[in-house]
């Protein structure tokens, strides 16, 4: 695949934790992919198979292993440290409490989001302008909090709050959208409602997206793209096309031949969203 229209490239990316000890993991092992523009990728695996790993390298949580690089829309980025990594890339969490700010007000949740990466007071940034800006981006999602801009996010319901995050990670329009299994810590019927406005708000704002979950189901029904990732690799990258045919026994026939042995998890084989 070609890089020319990348919005993100990794290029040889490893992470080693603990090196040299009894207790070294290698949670990432020499991994390349290329994201061009507008690509909804769906990343599945089981735990410890890498999916956090790849999206804290991105996010610039720590840095790949010498030699490793990470690149966003042609600028190398490998070294820039996660502050100023955020112009570039939104981060949905699993805990809305990673997300947003519970002491805040929604509109001051927003403004935060709105001035990411830029040195600027949160006062100057609530302005008549910016209160139209936050109730028509609100109210996309129908759930009536763009008549609640001065409540406080803590007082939301958890499905509200990944809302209110999912708005706030794309306000500033960054290059790329990073779905950390954000609907983990929701029931079913919540869960449903948040994936679906993912799916709105990615298709409407022509986001290049990344969305980790351990659910196949979930994988095989949202994104034009899935990649599976097993100790560290990238085991399987199936394209639109060929997703769209794909079945969950396809998927754990190909992980199979890929990996070379026999899948074993079956909560990532889950019908439902997932939820703890």
């Amino acid at each position: 695949m070609s890089g020319n229209n990348a919005v993100l490239e990794l290029k040889g990316v490893r992470k080693i934790f603990a090196r040299n000890t009894v207790d070294e993991v290698k949670a990432l092992d020499g991994i390349n992919l290329v994201v061009p523009d507008q690509d909804f990728v769906t990343v599945i695996g089981s735990n410890g198979s890498g999916k956090s790993t790849l999206l804290n390298i991105i996010a610039g949580v720590f840095p790949p292993e010498r030699g490793g690089q990470v690149v966003i829309n042609g600028v190398d980025v490998t070294n820039l440290e996660e502050y100023k990594r955020s112009t570039y890339v939104a981060r949905v969490w699993q805990e809305p409490d990673m997300g947003t700010a519970r002491k805040l007000t929604i509109e001051e949740n927003l403004s935060l989001a709105l001035l990411r990466g830029r040195s600027r007071g949160l006062k100057g940034a609530i302005d008549k302008d910016r209160r139209k800006l936050f109730r028509e981006a609100l109210a996309l999602l129908g759930l009536g909090l763009e008549t609640r801009l001065s409540t406080p996010v803590g007082t939301l319901s958890g499905g509200q709050r990944q809302a209110l995050a999912l708005v706030m990670a794309t306000l500033s329009k960054p290059s790329m959208l990073l779905l950390d299994e954000h609907i983990a810590t929701l029931d079913p019927k919540t869960a449903q409602t948040v994936l679906e406005l993912s799916d709105f708000i990615v298709r409407r704002e022509k986001m290049t997206t990344i969305m980790v979950t351990h659910n196949m189901d979930i994988a095989l029904r949202y994104g034009n793209r899935l990649v599976m990732m097993h100790r560290g690799r990238l085991v399987i990258d199936v394209g639109e096309d060929d997703k769209k045919r794909l079945t969950i026994a396809d998927l754990v026939n190909a992980f199979e031949r890929a990996a070379g042995e026999q899948f074993k998890d079956d909560s990532v084989m889950l019908n439902q969203p997932e939820c703890k």
